[in-house]
């Protein structure tokens, strides 16, 4: 439901938090594909912070923070 609210808008910059954090494997898949599906769509731009690997391994780019420093 969250996830059909924040595309509901057609926001040019999709923020995530966690969005697959409390989710099974299964469901942490289908979010990630209809998030970066929908994305697509619309032509936005999706910014995710995880500590999911497998989410990760999804992105254009990733960006990791240690010790509060990027790397």
């Amino acid at each position: 439901m969250a996830l059909a609210r924040a595309l509901s808008r057609e926001p040019a910059l999709i923020l995530a938090d966690e969005p697959t954090g409390a989710l099974d494997a299964a469901s942490s898949t289908m979010i990630m594909d209809q998030l970066l599906e929908q994305a697509r769509i619309r032509d936005a731009a999706v910014v995710v912070v995880t500590h999911d690997p497998k989410v990760a391994e999804q992105a254009d780019r990733v960006v990791e923070l240690v010790e509060g420093r990027t790397r």
